[in-house]
């Protein structure tokens, strides 16, 4: 797994920049139908670090669309515009957002810490190792894998529930179990506000 910036505090200015620039990926794409793009050499050094996001989507209280990137492939500000745009319009359990949609989304952007690979012996031992609230884990079997934030807990507070529906995001049944699975455990920093 990449090294990731979300350890780098950002001003409460850069934080306001990230949720501005999504919201503006968002209203780009509703023109233009792409992300909005970013001038790399305007950056600021925390801003241009290489960075893993998650771009999330919430109307009326429930999730209208997430999408982000598990691996440090583009500049923290690059990474927030493209994830917002994807979490807008192709996060594949939601319609495209359209222009009556956006004076009622809220929108947040986590960053991601690097991910760590868990040492277990069994599934109990995977449980009892997890941390509730805090943990975002990844599942890998094969070729299958499946993320949730830290901020899934909160609908699914219980680790053995927890895992489960995360085993099923994976494509795989609820209480399969095998030595090869492979799970990594990383924090996210949130930066959250109503749209504005």
């Amino acid at each position: 797994m990449s090294s990731s910036n979300a350890t780098v505090a950002l001003s409460p200015a850069q934080r306001g920049f990230l949720l501005t620039l999504a919201r503006r990926s968002i209203e780009h794409g509703l023109i233009h139908g792409r992300a909005v793009s970013i001038e790399q050499e305007t950056l600021e050094p925390e801003l241009a670090a290489k960075t893993a996001t998650f771009v999330t989507l919430e109307m009326l209280g429930k999730l209208r669309g997430c999408i982000g990137t598990l691996e440090c492939v583009r500049s923290l500000a690059e990474d927030v515009a493209h994830n917002a745009h994807a979490a807008a319009f192709r996060d594949p359990r939601f319609p495209p957002v359209s222009h009556c949609d956006i004076k009622r989304i809220t929108v947040s952007v986590s960053l991601l810490t690097p991910a760590e690979p868990l040492s277990f012996m069994s599934e109990d031992d995977l449980l009892g190792q997890l941390m509730p609230g805090k943990d975002g884990l990844i599942l890998e079997e094969g070729l299958r894998r499946g993320t949730f934030l830290p901020t899934v807990w909160e609908s699914l507070p219980h680790p053995r529930v927890f895992l489960q529906h995360l085993k099923l995001k994976a494509g795989l049944s609820r209480d399969y179990w095998s030595d090869s699975i492979k799970v990594y455990r990383y924090r996210t920093q949130s930066i959250e506000a109503d749209w504005a």
